[in-house]
């Protein structure tokens, strides 16, 4: 009957449908090809949205494509982000040093702490072999944490040590000077925390107080902060000669994330005892340290001991990033290249970058200071 034949070819048709698909999706299993609708994952200002591509998810799509497609997803130290943008911006040194002097952070994203978790890891087995070279050899490292209030300087260290033989390694951040001290020349409670061979040494601050928050602060005079100014590369230079490896990184923070962080550390009763007054300060001051730290950039970047300033906004990627850059710098054996590989030019960069050629030292505040 007519309703039969109708019946048995709406089911032979969708036997051969299925069987289609079944074919189909044994064929990609196979091949390793993957299904035509694929979903990536984007980042913009509004946040993260899933889109659909209706392309093959292998294939690379040329230059002017890229612009009027959805970018491809990219993983750098387990951060997802808008590839095509950020590529486009570490291949532009112009690009990437306008992103350090106008003091804006990169990425819209933030590592999720199992991959950050799970690269940390394989960087502080890393530092567990810089250690064991540095006792087996006598070297003398010494390792500076500057930056803001809240850059994240303390956080960074302690994942540094996390793993270390506290015999060999040790971190030292010190009060504000005592009556006795400051009848002292002004680098000598410093200098007796320097490392023996085999030690290495982290500075939660430094003698780099008296070219930050003393001079914004008042709380050295103009001579001693020009005095200081003048010592200090000559300090360094007599450090290295004596087989000290010097490092020296700033941690920056844009002035949103300070204010989040304060607020944060206000509130909660295990953070409290972070906040000072100095620190309240330090947001209505924001221009004038800004000053400070370009004029101590000028004056104490030297081939000998240059500065490394790292992006802190994601506290995570600042501490990955500041291993990486540390680890690459030494000579160490049984480094590995799979992990060891570089630091990410977004957010590890130099004061090149930042200081500004066309702003005289003393010409503040001015309009692109706001941020950086």
């Amino acid at each position: 009957p007519a309703g039969s034949c109708i019946l048995i070819s709406t089911c032979l048709t969708t036997d051969l449908q299925l069987l289609i698909a079944v074919k189909t999706h044994s064929l990609n299993k196979i091949t390793g090809k993957q299904p035509m609708a694929t979903k990536l994952q984007t980042v913009d200002d509004k946040g993260q949205e899933e889109i659909k591509m209706q392309e093959p998810a292998g294939k690379e799509p040329t230059t002017d494509e890229t612009r009027d497609l959805p970018e491809l997803e990219e993983t750098y130290l387990g951060g997802d982000y808008s590839s095509a943008t950020i590529k486009e911006l570490r291949e532009s040194p112009e690009q990437i040093s306008k992103l350090f002097r106008e003091g804006k952070y990169p990425y819209t994203d933030r590592i999720e702490r199992s991959t950050y978790e799970a690269e940390k890891k394989k960087l502080q087995i890393e530092l567990l072999k810089v250690q064991n070279w540095v006792k087996l050899t006598g070297q003398k490292i010494v390792v500076i944490c500057e930056g803001r209030d809240a850059a994240g300087k303390g956080g960074t260290i302690k994942r540094f040590m996390e793993h270390l033989n506290p015999r060999a390694a040790k971190v030292v951040a010190l009060e504000k000077p005592t009556h006795h001290e400051k009848g002292q020349w002004y680098f000598q409670r410093y200098i007796r925390h320097l490392p023996t061979r085999g030690e290495l040494l982290f500075l939660d601050r430094s003698w780099y107080n008296r070219g930050g928050v003393e001079r914004v602060m008042g709380f050295c005079n103009q001579n001693e902060y020009l005095e200081f100014m003048r010592q200090c590369p000559e300090l360094e230079q007599m450090l290295v000669n004596s087989g000290i490896k010097l490092f020296k990184y700033y941690f920056s923070v844009t002035k949103k994330e300070q204010s989040r962080r304060f607020e944060g550390r206000e509130h909660d009763p295990l953070k409290q005892w972070k906040l000072s007054p100095v620190d309240m300060a330090a947001v209505s001051m924001w221009n004038e340290y800004t000053r400070a730290k370009e004029a101590m950039f000028f004056y104490t970047d030297t081939a000998a001991c240059p500065w490394t300033i790292i992006k802190s906004d994601d506290k995570k990627r600042a501490r990955l990033n500041s291993m990486q850059d540390f680890l690459s710098r030494l000579d160490y054996p049984d480094k590995d290249p799979d992990v060891v590989t570089e630091a990410d030019p977004l957010i590890v960069g130099s004061p090149s970058q930042v200081i500004r050629k066309d702003v005289h030292l003393d010409d503040w505040p001015h309009p692109e200071s706001a941020e950086s």
